[in-house]
């Protein structure tokens, strides 16, 4: 990326000082990644648009939008970002435990046909294509300060992804609307929390309780996957909601509740650009997930968003009733 651009390589140094804060020695495996091949990205990605952002990268690169760039390493990059992904499902299924892809460029912005938002490849929707083409159903949580739009717009009319998530609003990319509920082949497929800035942990956890659990439960995931960006947190620089590290460690529970049992249960790097919070955030959440919590930040509370809250439930529950 672009001298002083926030998606940097650093960010993966913060990711894996978390990881180190855990002193996990011989129970840490790190696994390496290895490209996506053309087959697999064409199950999210049309052929055009790889071809175009495979040829953009091999001619040099420069700006696929205001916000993203692309270098000559960049094509590759973003292969083994999105194989990375299918390496860590293999290995829980057949091993157990958790898993965490720490790899960039992130990806839940990237639509079939168009990079944006940092974005080239989507890798938590082609982890997710491989395990619907598997006959599992799966449920992608979101957490990232930012709507995943790409994702959402993958999975719009799939019946085997339940799309959750909670963002900032408004915010960039726009979309994430909580009447954004799904396509006509799969109504209530999309769970949008919009959340305005500002709000602290407590109202994001009352929104997994109030909104998101009950269609948990209905849905019956066999597998979860967690965009798990970490710019909700109150001292990122791109956005302004107040989450600590704490709260992400709280979310963290919540969604492993989620997972139909061991070994189906992986995360994904998406945002995140203050280093410190990275840091502190995912050595946070991944120490709740494997039971070796770590001194964090307390769980915040008492910032707004439990009206607004209250608003998005109303207005999901109108445009599931309306004709589709």
């Amino acid at each position: 990326m672009e001298h002083g651009h926030p998606e940097r390589p650093a960010r993966i140094g913060a990711v894996m000082d978390g990881v180190a804060d855990l002193h996990l020695g011989s129970d840490l495996l790190e696994l390496p990644a290895r490209a996506a091949t053309i087959e697999e990205l064409g199950r999210i990605h049309s052929s055009a648009y790889l071809d175009q952002l495979r040829r953009f990268c091999s001619l040099g690169g420069g700006s696929l939008d205001p916000d993203t760039y692309a270098h000559t390493s960049s094509w590759d990059a973003a292969c083994l970002a999105a194989g990375a992904g299918l390496v860590a499902i293999d290995t829980v299924r057949a091993g157990g435990g958790v898993a965490f892809v720490s790899a960039r460029p992130p990806g839940h912005h990237a639509l079939a046909d168009r990079s944006m938002g940092f974005c080239l490849v989507n890798n938590v929707a082609l982890a997710a294509a491989s395990l619907t083409d598997a006959g599992e159903k799966v449920l992608i949580v979101d957490w990232d300060v930012h709507h995943g739009n790409g994702t959402q717009a993958i999975f719009w009319d799939d019946p085997d992804v339940l799309y959750v998530s909670t963002h900032q609003w408004p915010c960039y990319p726009g979309t994430g609307r909580s009447t954004e509920v799904g396509g006509a082949a799969a109504r209530g497929s999309n769970v949008n929390v919009p959340l305005p800035a500002g709000t602290t942990g407590d109202v994001v956890r009352r929104a997994f309780d109030q909104m998101v659990a009950p269609v948990v439960d209905r849905f019956e995931p066999t597998w979860v996957l967690v965009s798990a960006g970490f710019d909700a947190h109150r001292a990122d620089p791109l956005a302004e909601l107040s989450l600590s590290a704490g709260d992400f460690a709280d979310l963290a529970s919540v969604v492993s509740d989620y997972a139909s049992g061991p070994g189906h249960l992986v995360l994904f790097l998406e945002g995140g650009y203050d280093l410190d919070a990275l840091r502190s955030s995912v050595s946070a959440t991944l120490g709740t997930l494997i039971g070796a919590p770590v001194p964090s930040e307390p769980p915040t509370s008492g910032g707004p968003g439990r009206e607004q809250l209250d608003v998005a439930e109303q207005r999901r529950g109108a445009a599931l009733h309306e004709q589709p």
